[in-house]
């Protein structure tokens, strides 16, 4: 018995419709003993972009400042493993297997989704290693994802922006309000700086809850200056190195991250390593170089892997790009039938030359390459659609290489690259 083959049973029990609700999640929870009221404090983490980016940044942060940390995030990108690190470390193959057959007999059976199920695994697992801190990452909205169980020590809501909208609102204004139903009445809540229609939404919650706000733009503020980065509270300055993960979005997220660290870690004088820590997370498939591997072999010049997958990610890709020397740029694009394929490459345009589809491998749900190609070609870029990133990178060679449009694209390709 490995935990794959739990993992695949688990699936047989998602519900055919899904109906976002908190039901299931208290229902398996009180089963096994309510293992999410026996974690460490945690650190709540939602948003619709750069919320991995800035929990990596803070995990980093704590571990530079010798604290333990557990961490749960999604979707992982090679193994399950990745969801679920333990006091920092991936949960073991043994722990893993245990839990979710512990959460399997508690369920009984019954209809629950499998994000549903591995979260109260995760949680499971979590309450058994003793740590510092339990940073979660919301999988879906805030309000009735499964994660929002708990009562954290500290929330954190990154950008938001569409996406999402058949279960969360298609409006800003209503996306802005399931994610600020993680804030909980008292507890601090750190705020990236926001389009003024979610800002408000999130202000006006934080406001009725009595959550002390920290918020970009008023209490805190981040730049790049001079090939550094400054970050700016009432405690002080932090003169620090740039991210290690490109983009300049990254400074955003970088700020969130160390506006969220100095609550945690309220006695640490500006020049604590803990800060510096923050600034080098490992946090794959975020604009990432692919520097050896069969793939990489195929590209004459470089080539990168991004798993963004909406309009705002296709824009933080097109700033990473507009940043970067100048060099013949084709895309290889996969991307889900969920997901707003135009929205997301009219970012991207100016900075291609050309662009293959190519379906997500394994994914049911995939956006037909034909889709793809009509998309952008409305967009005013040279398409055409292959089988594999293999096919498409042979096909057109080019000095800088760009696979993007999906996590579930990127794990595959980090899977096939060794």
């Amino acid at each position: 018995m490995t935990s794959d083959v739990v993992l695949e049973r688990l699936m047989r029990l998602h519900p055919k419709v899904i109906d976002l609700s908190l039901d299931r999640m208290r229902r398996i929870l009180a089963a096994l003993g309510h293992p999410e009221r026996a974690l460490p404090p945690v650190v709540h983490v939602a948003g619709t972009n750069g919320k991995g980016s800035t929990l990596a940044m803070i995990r980093a942060g704590l571990e530079g400042a010798g604290r333990r940390g557990h961490a749960y995030t999604s979707p992982h990108l090679a193994r399950f493993h990745e969801r679920i690190r333990l006091a920092g470390e991936l949960i073991p193959e043994d722990d893993l297997l245990a839990v979710l057959e512990e959460c399997e007999e508690a369920n009984g059976g019954a209809p629950i989704t499998y994000f549903e199920i591995t979260t109260a695994a995760a949680m499971l697992a979590m309450s058994r290693v003793p740590a510092d801190h339990a940073l979660l990452e919301v999988g879906l909205g805030g309000r009735l994802d499964a994660t929002n169980v708990i009562h954290p020590e500290l929330t954190v809501i990154t950008p938001v922006d569409l996406d999402h909208q058949h279960f969360l609102g298609d409006t800003l204004e209503r996306i802005a309000g399931e994610k600020a139903g993680i804030v909980k009445r008292g507890v601090p809540l750190v705020m990236a700086r926001q389009k003024d229609e979610a800002a408000e939404v999130i202000e006006g919650v934080a406001v009725r809850l009595g959550a002390p706000l920290r918020a970009e733009g008023q209490h805190w503020h981040v730049a790049r200056e001079g090939g550094r980065l400054t970050f700016q509270d009432g405690r002080g300055l932090l003169d620090l190195p740039l991210p290690t993960l490109p983009g300049p979005h990254q400074v955003a997220n970088a700020g969130t991250a160390l506006a969220a660290l100095r609550l945690l870690l309220p006695d640490a004088p500006s020049d604590d390593p803990a800060f510096a820590a923050a600034m080098a997370p490992d946090w794959p498939a975020r604009m990432q170089r692919l520097t050896w591997g069969p793939l990489a072999d195929l590209v004459p010049g470089e080539l990168w892997l991004d798993g963004g997958h909406n309009p705002a990610a296709g824009e933080a890709v097109a700033a990473t790009l507009a940043a970067m020397p100048k060099a013949p740029t084709r895309a290889v694009v996969g991307m889900l039938a969920t997901k707003d394929v135009g929205g997301y490459l009219s970012h991207l345009a100016p900075h291609l030359e050309g662009l293959t589809a190519i379906p997500v491998p394994g994914e049911g749900a995939t956006l037909p390459p034909g889709a793809v190609v009509d998309a952008a070609r409305a967009a005013g870029i040279e398409a055409d659609a292959a089988k594999t990133p293999e096919d498409a990178i042979r096909a057109h060679p080019a000095p800088r290489i760009l696979i993007c449009g999906s996590l579930y694209l990127a794990g595959h390709v980090l899977r096939s690259n060794g």
